[in-house]
């Protein structure tokens, strides 16, 4: 299958007044398309400024990558081109509707006005949202808000979509809706996802392949029951107390504040 994210070296470098800061020190990671990968790491470990790096959001200091054949360095808009973010704070205006944020979304990318309330209304369809589309983004619940800002990265068709923390305070139902639209984006568009979280649960739940990284490097990678089977001893093990094994460490603690869905 061929590979969608590749990287070499990927690193990052940051300047302080006490000396340089190697935040990232070296990623080596495929993602191959249609895969939903799973990107773990303690606090400190490097995983968002790795994920800032692969969106175009900070220039690398080291080593090389490609998103859907674009390079980071040379071609930043043709990456921006064909992946979708969404932050984990998200980013609607809570004070128009459903349907004027996903239309001005569309106008960003260039669509017609038409084509945008076209797309629009195509993506209400998809993710759930068509009752909601005269709706106050203010009104709506932590969920709906979510399938929203993922919408809104999906405006342009893109071939990868980056997730990072999408579940951050939404309660188990919630967090069930999400997980099943994430799985939908892959089985029904082929959508390539690259998500991260500290919740090991949704990893273990929606990955098809971890790969978790520890002081700026890849510390371990493969599917969930390989690194059980591996670091863990036993495909009982849990995934928490694999990833223990391999990091020593423990995944900084998710925001388990209920949001009503």
């Amino acid at each position: 299958m061929a590979s969608v994210i590749s990287a070499a070296g990927l690193a990052r470098t940051f300047q302080s007044k006490s000396g340089p800061v190697e935040a990232v020190r070296g990623i080596d990671l495929t993602v191959r398309a249609g895969e939903i990968l799973g990107f773990l790491g303690p606090n400190g470990a490097g995983k968002t400024t790795t994920l800032r790096m692969l969106t175009t959001l900070l220039k690398p200091t080291g080593g090389a990558a490609t998103v859907a054949g674009h390079d980071l360095a040379t071609d930043p808009a043709g990456v921006r081109r064909v992946s979708g973010y969404v932050a984990q704070s998200g980013g609607v205006d809570p004070q128009i509707s459903v349907r004027e944020e996903l239309v001005t979304q569309g106008r960003m990318y260039r669509l017609t006005r038409a084509e945008a309330a076209g797309r629009a209304e195509e993506l209400a369809r998809d993710l759930d949202l068509g009752d909601l589309l005269d709706r106050r983004t203010a009104a709506l619940s932590g969920g709906q808000r979510r399938r929203l800002d993922i919408a809104m990265a999906l405006t342009h068709r893109p071939e990868v979509l980056f997730l990072d923390e999408p579940t951050t305070g939404l309660d188990p139902a919630g967090r069930a809706e999400l997980w099943d639209l994430v799985r939908r984006l892959r089985d029904e568009h082929g959508t390539t996802v690259f998500l991260t979280t500290h919740c090991l649960d949704e990893a273990d739940a929606l990955a098809d392949r971890l790969v978790i990284v520890d002081r700026g490097t890849v510390a371990a990678e493969g599917t969930p029951s390989a690194l059980k089977l591996r670091h863990g001893g036993s495909l009982d093990a849990t995934l928490q107390d694999t990833f223990l094994a391999i990091t020593g460490r423990g995944p900084a603690p998710a925001d388990t504040t209920p949001v009503a869905v």
